[in-house]
């Protein structure tokens, strides 16, 4: 093809930025400089048949992209059209650089040589409001030539060239060369290896097989190597390469380097196969990358931090969909610089993804009832109840491991042993234990996470406390469960109902983590000191289990068994520096507590404790010497040392415990009523000041609940000159408020019944005054009715109510007494005040059950169904309207 090309008589040289064509190659320019715009539209753009244009790389693409609008050539250095004479320019090369004339301040790298290429596609595109047009050529090479001279005429440059390419005859002659055959045979073996690898993988290289065997094989050459991506210089030197074995040789060393790259990548990536298991697959790229540094020779072992992240996460045991979204993020991880802002939250968030117990478990032991029933008896006195409930609470765990059990919930008093029972559970399970506390928790993303898109996001306290135990299966105590509360930010309690649900609690979704997360396996135990603030769709999940509080006789127990024996071991005490007998503990338990619970139990007699410390450390005792042994005079001593002479020592070995036993006190302290007021102070209760309390008419005792267990509250009611007003104090609820109310107008309503003087109008001229003394402490409550009725009634007949009785029910407005709830910590209460006798409603007969035996056997019991019954016990002889009073 090339033979039959004869060069036009005009020859446009088109500047070609970094890039050669080479003849058989085709290339795609685009046009966007004035000077290749107007040289398309002088040269392609108004021709009917598409001329052949020149194409001449240059040496640097800057330098081209600097260089004066290229004008178009003319060949031989004749007139143009015009007829004009041009004046020559010779051409600048890499070593002479300077133009002559008016253009020497251009400076123009070009190459010698260039080649002929035909156009073979033309496209103009849209016209800008600047006038500027963008012209899109597609060239294919034809033949090399060489450029002899550059002349300029105007605005345009004519050049003198002279065809590189052999002749037919010469091609011929050349052709039966020993040497060439052998390159091109070589070549051609080369290309057909070449063509059998890529025909694996590509489906178009057959109509590249059938070019071996149609163009002749120094076309061959031009055209292979245009097809491969190869330097710059590279591109020139095969331009340069006229003579054919000298192309061939280069042609064939192109085509066996490309040939050995894809070797090397075949053989990278059969290696990396073979490391990876099925479950591997998707760490393709990662082990392409290490197999290349093998084959590199960069053997660096070392890992960095996202590798060991990423193995880690491996061996965590993600669920399918969870180890989707976690490499997911990873991969964004990797792409991440270190010192981007969001590198440090998302690596944040894959290590716990990582570090969560996915599919770790604590390994439960065969489950023993009687070794269970004795370390609850240890840990704990008394809650008879509450230990049985647990015991069948872990019947049924081994008798079903997977059981899905209800939630426990233990109400109780401070002090009562509530979080120490979820312990217990945990030991006798063999499981770990976890303490989330709740209390004053108001923001909903304490439950479930915050939101990653959040500065300083972290997961709810649930994900944090499994990461923290790293078992999926622990006994967590949801602790104070009852005092969290609700504003802006949400509700904890409502997060907290898919938590105790086991049918929506396997896939439980933390807003940080954004992947559910299976709590089902997870033993739930709550803990409250009051019902009425848990939410009732809450409460409905779970089993309460009320712990009262204890009884004085089982405060002594768990005094001498538990607490003495801890204080003492916090104190760096024993038995033999203090002892504290067990009629100095009843006078601690009644004089200087009267809690629910043991924790001011347990202060007090740290209190003696630390008195016995200080006398401990601060006893000084020298060590006596043996009977066997004289003591040698000082004197004597220095004068033997001054003489130098030898002084015979006699070493007596003595045991630890007798040097402990010489600087022990040779008595124990006991401690007395006397050492207990002069540590503890004067006593804080005594027996009677119920009767100090009841003196006069107008006061009465009633039985109150608290969340520190059972109360006895006084009420007093006093009249003074108004205008019939009703007064309450003493911080009081609605509910008490309105008890208040209703007992004021059965009274008024039944003031003739009841014999009271002026009873047509009672009110007349006076205010009633009612107080809840402590008055700084909230009181509110349905339980307070019959005792304000008892006091108003006292008031209004001028007689006194019983001290050694207290009452404890709500009324109606006709007069009915109602049952109440705490009936066991209220009676507990009047035990310990030393109450005598208890008025309850007849409703409540039922809970006496749950009152221990000893309690009820020093109580007197009187049980009311409507308030006249409680009048009737309330009063000494009797209820007042058989006597007349007198106001």
């Amino acid at each position: 093809m090339a033979e039959s090309v004869e060069l036009p008589s005009r020859l446009a040289i088109l500047p070609f930025k970094n890039k050669v064509l080479l003849p058989g190659g085709i290339i795609r320019i685009r046009c966007t400089s004035p000077s290749s715009v107007k040289l398309v539209e002088q040269e392609l753009w108004q021709r009917e048949e598409k001329g052949l244009i020149g194409v001449l790389p240059v040496r640097d693409a800057a330098e081209a992209a600097s260089v004066a609008p290229t004008p178009m050539l003319s060949s031989s250095g004749v007139a143009t059209d015009s007829g004009e004479r041009t004046p020559k320019i010779p051409l600048a090369t890499s070593d002479s650089n300077k133009l002559d004339g008016k253009n020497q301040q251009e400076l123009i790298q070009w190459h010698t040589r260039g080649v002929a290429a035909r156009a073979l596609h033309l496209s103009r595109g849209v016209e800008k409001p600047s006038g500027r047009v963008t012209y899109v050529v597609v060239l294919e090479g034809l033949c090399r030539f060489s450029v002899q001279e550059l002349s300029v005429r105007g605005t345009y440059h004519t050049a003198r060239v002279s065809r590189l390419e052999m002749t037919k005859a010469e091609i011929e002659h050349a052709e039966q060369d020993p040497d060439l055959i052998s390159l091109s045979r070589q070549f051609k073996a080369t290309a057909m290896e070449l063509i059998s690898v890529l025909e694996q993988k590509q489906k178009t290289v057959g109509r590249t097989k059938e070019l071996l065997d149609i163009v002749p094989v120094h076309r061959l050459a031009d055209i292979f190597v245009a097809s491969f991506d190869i330097s710059f210089e590279e591109q020139l030197s095969m331009l340069d390469s006229v003579d054919l074995k000298v192309r061939l040789s280069k042609a064939t060393e192109v085509v066996d380097r490309h040939l050995q790259s894809i070797r090397v990548a075949e053989k990278i990536t059969q290696k990396v196969e073979g490391q990876l298991s099925k479950s591997q697959k998707e760490y393709l790229l990662r082990q392409q990358m290490r197999a290349i540094k093998e084959e590199l020779g960069d053997n660096d072992d070392d890992e960095d931090d996202v590798v060991a992240l990423e193995r880690k996460m491996q061996s965590a045991g993600m669920p399918p969909n969870v180890w989707k979204h976690a490499q997911r993020e990873l991969r964004r991880l990797k792409k991440m610089q270190p010192q981007q802002p969001g590198y440090s939250s998302s690596r944040v968030y894959l290590e716990l993804l990582a570090d969560l117990p996915w599919e770790k478990s604590s390994e439960e032991h065969e489950l023993d009832l009687k070794a269970a029933k004795e370390r609850l008896d240890n840990d704990h006195y008394g809650l008879v109840k509450v230990k049985q409930r647990i015991i069948e609470y872990l019947a049924v765990r081994k008798l079903k491991p997977d059981a899905r059990g209800p939630v426990l919930c233990f109400v109780g008093p401070p002090g009562v042993g509530k979080t120490s029972l979820a312990s217990s559970i945990a030991a006798a399970l063999n499981r770990k234990f976890v303490r989330i506390s709740l209390g004053g928790v108001k923001d909903e993303a304490d439950i479930r996470g915050h939101r990653r898109t959040y500065i300083g996001s972290m997961p709810g306290r649930l994900v944090e406390g499994l990461k923290r135990v790293s078992v999926n299966n622990p006994v967590m105590l949801l602790d104070e469960i009852d005092k969290t509360g609700s504003d802006i930010r949400g509700d904890p309690a409502s997060a907290l109902l898919e938590v105790l649900d086991p049918e929506q609690n396997k896939s439980f979704n933390d807003h940080y983590l954004n992947v559910p997360f299976d709590l089902s396996k997870v033993i739930f135990v709550a803990t409250a000191n009051r019902i009425q603030p848990i939410p009732p769709p809450l409460l409905d999940r779970m089993e309460v289990i009320e712990l009262p509080g204890y009884t004085p006789d089982e405060k002594l127990k768990i005094a001498m068994e538990h607490l003495i024996p801890r204080v003492l071991d916090q104190h760096g005490l024993n038995s033999e520096f203090l002892q504290i007998p067990e009629d100095m503990v009843k006078l601690v338990i009644q004089r200087y507590t009267r809690e629910a619970g043991v924790r001011n139990l347990e202060r007090n007699l740290a209190a003696l404790a630390r008195a016995a410390a200080v006398r401990v450390a601060e006893q000084e005792k020298v060590v006596s010497l043996s009977k066997d042994v004289q003591q040698l005079a000082t004197p004597m001593l220095d004068t033997r040392l001054a003489d130098g002479a030898e002084v015979e020592m006699e070493v007596i070995p003595m045991s630890n415990r007798e040097i402990t036993n010489a600087l022990r006190n040779t008595s124990a302290l006991v401690v007395d009523e006397a050492m207990l007021e002069k540590i503890l102070g004067p006593p804080r209760y005594d027996d009677k000041e119920t009767e100090e309390r009841v003196t006069t008419p107008g006061v009465s005792i009633g039985l109150v609940w608290t969340t520190f267990g059972g109360e006895v509250q006084f009420v007093e009611a006093t009249s003074t000159v108004g205008k019939g007003d009703l007064h309450l104090t003493g911080q009081l609820g609605d509910v008490i408020k309105e008890s208040a109310q209703i007992a004021l107008t059965w009274v008024r309503a039944r003031a003739t019944d009841l014999k009271f003087m002026a009873a047509s109008n009672l009110m007349e001229g006076r205010d009633i005054h009612i107080h809840f003394p402590a008055g700084a402490v909230p009181k509110d409550g349905p339980s307070a009715g019959v005792t304000l009725v008892t006091s108003l009634v006292s008031l209004f007949s001028q007689k006194r109510v019983r001290a050694d009785t207290a009452m404890t029910g709500e009324m109606t407005l006709r007069g009915l007494v109602l049952p109440v709830g705490g009936v066991k910590d209220k009676i507990l209460a009047a035990h310990r005040y030393g109450i005598k006798r208890v008025i309850l409603p007849e409703r409540n007969l039922k809970d006496l059950v749950e009152v221990p035996s000893p309690v009820l056997a020093s109580l007197e019991i009187l049980l009311a169904k409507r308030v006249e019954d409680v009048l009737e016990q309330a009063f000494e002889g009797g209820c007042p309207w058989r006597h007349r009073a007198k106001l």
